[in-house]
């Protein structure tokens, strides 16, 4: 008698039994559920797993499509697979590096021992198309972690030789794609030929990987000109070529080796250089008045006005920080969303006119008295503060909304410096596998959150996909307004987060849609040997969330 388990479909609230063996795949097919596009992975009792994946014991089975960041992050994974093996049909020895999301694609590297011309893209995407068109299946093997290290020794893929060597596992798993290996930290396609939209192209000094839109998934993203973005991935290679580290398995390694001082002053000398540039440009330009920085969320663009603020002293220059928290409009005039709540990310909830009015009395010489904004009555009372800029003082402002030119459209070009502050690049796990910089900053904020507002990681995970919404809206389409971008993400900052996290992480409870991503994220922190804070100076931008700044907040 064969053994049957029931399966519940999260989308439609259905239920059927099936035989115990059988595939996601398999059991879409039976369910069908409405509303869906393609489907590329599932959540299995809240845990993405792709299709290709058997289920044993009776599940609850909720189907992802590409409009959900886990199923595109399927199929981008599926994508750079068999642009690997189509690397190695058309050039023996070449291989790529994922580098950074940029132009609504990926930016990578082709590593083919010299400058990449259009006839070889042309040739790689050939490739490309004759192995989805052959429909291979993806296999996953496992098997001891030295095996698996002998056979990446053996095809040259050094980095992922050094991510399963210093992780201490004794298992390890990889995939095959025909006769090709390769390594991915989460769930593929089970066939190349569901690989239908992707476009590849030269960008810079590199090419751009194209994917499917997440909000539109039957057409690729949008191209962006993104100057300004590629010039922080350039920079930020120069600085991983200083410190001899650019994947976690590099990181792991200087750990083991006794490096991990050296590393965090040099990381941090480096970041500390480039605000000193970015202080000693501002004092170059004597008609500047005005700093505005902004940043989405946990992007330590507090921490780096303050630092900011440090250096533009040392270049003789008095900034004056003005919030812009306290030009909020009353509560009742507040803009709603589309839910008919507060939308109080939305510029409009700024009291702008008032904004404007102060800055251009400030820059005129004149002397203002500052607004103070009641968050319990939701209404904006007199400061009794008022203020008179001399000829060497510099307002600061930072806020989400500081590069949006409706807040200052009233205020010249000429009296504004303006900063974009983000973790805008990151280590990567292994070459062909990036962490994705929403999780340098996810990972930040669950720290921060529990540490100083009380909120747990489940609260903090449920909140992000609002965040991430407000932030695509009110702050991505301005960052390259800014005169200069500023990387806030430091090399080893995984190491010292994966401390505070990971307990946060594990305290998630299985049955919430939350766990699904608290899972991934221990998931991949779980490949991260951990260092100390001691060795943190109290300056850093990290300490803003891991505790023991020396600036008040």
């Amino acid at each position: 008698m064969r053994e049957e388990i029931i399966v519940r479909c999260i989308n439609n609230g259905q239920r059927q039994t099936f035989p115990a063996g059988t595939t996601i795949e398999e059991v879409y097919e039976a369910f069908r559920p409405d509303g869906l596009g393609q489907v590329t992975a599932a959540r299995v009792n809240n845990v993405v797993e792709g299709l290709s994946f058997r289920l044993y014991n009776n599940k609850d089975v909720e189907f992802l499509d590409l409009r959900s960041d886990a199923g595109l992050r399927t199929y981008v994974r599926s994508l750079f697979f068999v642009m690997g093996l189509a690397l190695r049909e058309a050039f023996p020895d070449g291989d790529f590096r994922v580098e950074a999301p940029v132009s609504g694609g990926y930016f990578c590297r082709l590593l083919i021992g010299r400058s990449v011309t259009d006839d070889d893209i042309q040739t790689l995407r050939t490739h490309m198309d004759g192995i989805i068109n052959r429909n291979a299946p993806f296999h996953r093997v496992v098997c001891p972690t030295d095996e698996a290290v002998g056979l990446f020794e053996k095809k040259g893929m050094q980095s992922k030789v050094t991510l399963l060597s210093t992780v201490g596992s004794i298992y390890a798993y990889y995939y095959t794609l025909e006769d090709h290996p390769d390594y991915y930290y989460g769930a593929l396609l089970p066939r190349a030929g569901q690989l239908g939209l992707y476009d590849i192209m030269r960008l810079g000094d590199g090419v751009l990987v194209r994917v499917p839109d997440q909000n539109r998934p039957s057409q690729l993203g949008p191209l962006i000109k993104q100057e300004k973005m590629l010039e922080v991935i350039r920079e930020h290679k120069d600085w991983q070529d200083i410190v001899r580290l650019r994947t976690i398995g590099d990181l792991n390694k200087a750990n083991d080796s006794g490096y991990t001082s050296l590393l965090i002053n040099v990381a941090e000398a480096l970041q500390e250089k480039k605000i000193c540039h970015i202080a000693e440009e501002i004092q170059r330009r004597p008609q500047v008045r005005l700093i505005l920085i902004a940043g989405p969320s946990s992007s330590g663009k507090t921490t780096f006005s303050k630092r900011l603020s440090v250096q533009l002293m040392a270049c003789g220059l008095r900034p004056f920080p003005i919030s812009m928290d306290d030009y909020f409009v009353d509560r009742t005039l507040t803009p709603r969303d589309e839910k008919g709540d507060y939308d109080f990310e939305s510029v409009d909830a700024l009291n702008i006119p008032l904004l404007s009015e102060h800055l251009q009395r400030l820059f005129a010489g004149e002397e203002i008295e500052l607004p103070r904004y009641n968050f319990q009555t939701g209404k904006s009372e007199s400061s009794g503060k008022r203020i008179k800029l001399s000829p060497r003082d510099i307002v600061v402002m930072e806020g989400i909304h500081a590069l949006n030119p409706k807040l200052t459209e009233s205020i010249s070009d000429l009296l504004k410096f303006k900063v974009f502050v983000s973790a805008l690049t990151t280590i990567l796990l292994d070459d062909h596998n990036n962490i994705p910089t929403t999780d340098n900053r996810l990972l930040r904020r669950i720290v921060r959150d529990y540490k100083y507002r009380g909120y747990s990681a489940t609260e903090t995970i449920g909140r992000w996909p609002s965040v991430m919404k407000g932030e695509e809206k009110w702050i991505v389409p301005f960052q390259e307004n800014a005169d200069v971008m500023f990387n806030s993400a430091l090399l080893f900052e995984l190491a010292l987060l994966c401390t505070q996290a990971l307990p946060l992480l594990e305290m998630v409870p299985e049955n919430v849609t939350e766990y699904a991503e608290a899972y991934r994220l221990r998931k991949f922190l779980g490949y991260i040997k951990p260092i100390p804070l001691g060795d943190v100076p109290p300056t850093s931008l990290l300490r803003e969330f891991l505790g023991g700044s020396s600036f008040h907040y």
